[in-house]
């Protein structure tokens, strides 16, 4: 059988319009039977690369503190065993279906917690130091959470994959672009905590414990420290995180103290905030209310005292993202310390008169910041 090149043009010529129907018609067929399943497996294996990226955060940041015990700390026995037992430790949150004394549960639940783990690092470690164990238990929170992160959303993903559901993905793939900025912070804060240096959420102590420097310092509450000074016949109380230990201290226990002696007139907290995306990186911003994260149990007990006493609360924030927050200090957001306590300043002249008292609370992870 001879081809005849002649012959098939001019059919292909005759015929234009059934074959332009057909690549049009045979897609449409294919995505409408198949393109969720289609969907699927392109989203599968954009979401597959975060994950092996989890994983590959969880296992370094394990060898990375792993290492640092071992090289740093003494130790009777191997702590690498006992130290993998914690990092699977979970928190079941107190029942919520009746609201009524919730916060009170929650308190105690994660303050037995940190005790816990406070005691458990004190047995197996010699000779520890209030700055090492406050270290150590952050740089144990880092990889509990980034191993949490990786087995929940492997569970959402696998979950997905064997029901073969599009739909099912959808949060996952909505969700896991935050979720890798705060795992790639927080793989990155593992040298800044190591070296006890200061990060982002550091900026609110840093201020208070510059202001506390040359006064006389007592202790109001665990790992929380106040002091008095005047300013233009101002009384002012500074209340802050005991550093340089890794910690924020407990801010609600200090405030809670400080009014059983002396009712304040004004309430000034100072802390980071996460910006949102089109702000500028270290710019602050003052607003009203109780400025600090966390679970909600401190911000809870600063609220109940402020409002039982009729104390107004003011803020002031520098902005930055959750990064700069939990890694090393930028240059940017330290160099706005000086601008922060002029802020400061302002606005206890504004809101306050001659022979007022103020309380100014340093909000935010005070390590490697002193008083």
């Amino acid at each position: 059988m001879e081809f005849n090149f002649d012959e098939f043009v001019a059919w292909v010529g005759e015929d234009t319009d059934t074959l332009m129907m057909l690549i049009w018609i045979i897609p449409v067929i294919i995505f409408v039977f198949y393109g969720q399943r289609i969907q699927l497996i392109i989203s599968s294996n954009e979401i597959k690369k975060e994950i092996e990226k989890l994983e590959e955060y969880t296992t370094s940041t394990k060898k990375e503190f792993l290492k640092y015990v071992k090289n740093n700390l003494t130790s009777s026995s191997d702590p690498e065993k006992k130290l993998d037992s914690f990092f699977d430790y979970f928190t079941i949150m107190p029942v919520d279906l009746d609201p009524n004394g919730i916060i009170s549960k929650i308190n105690h639940l994660v303050r037995s917690r940190e005790d816990f783990i406070r005691l458990q690092i004190n047995n197996m470690f010699k000779d520890l130091s209030s700055v090492e164990l406050s270290k150590l238990q952050n740089l144990l929170e880092i990889v509990t959470t980034l191993q949490l992160f990786h087995k929940h959303t492997r569970h959402l993903y696998l979950t997905a994959k064997k029901q073969k559901n599009f739909p099912l993905i959808l949060p996952l793939q909505m969700m896991i672009p935050f979720l890798m900025e705060e795992a790639e912070a927080l793989k990155d804060a593992m040298a800044a905590i190591k070296h006890n240096q200061p990060i982002g959420d550091s900026i609110g102590p840093m201020i208070v414990g510059e202001l506390m420097l040359d006064t006389k310092k007592e202790n109001v509450a665990f790992e929380t420290v106040s002091s008095k000074k005047t300013f233009e016949d101002r009384e002012l109380i500074l209340l802050k995180a005991e550093g340089p230990n890794a910690t924020v201290g407990r801010p609600g226990d200090g405030f809670e103290k400080i009014i059983s002696t002396k009712k304040p007139d004004l309430v000034i907290m100072i802390d980071a905030s996460l910006k949102l995306e089109g702000e500028d990186s270290a710019s602050i911003a003052k607003g009203f209310g109780a400025a600090i994260g966390g679970i909600g149990t401190e911000r809870f007990k600063i609220e109940e005292i402020a409002t039982k006493n009729n104390i107004p609360i003011l803020a002031l924030v520098v902005k930055q993202s959750i990064y700069e927050a939990i890694t090393l200090m930028t240059d940017d957001i330290a160099n706005q310390a000086e601008t922060v306590k002029e802020e400061l300043f302002q606005m206890i002249r504004e809101n306050t008169q001659s022979g007022q008292s103020i309380l100014v609370i340093g909000v935010g992870n005070t390590i490697g910041v002193s008083q």
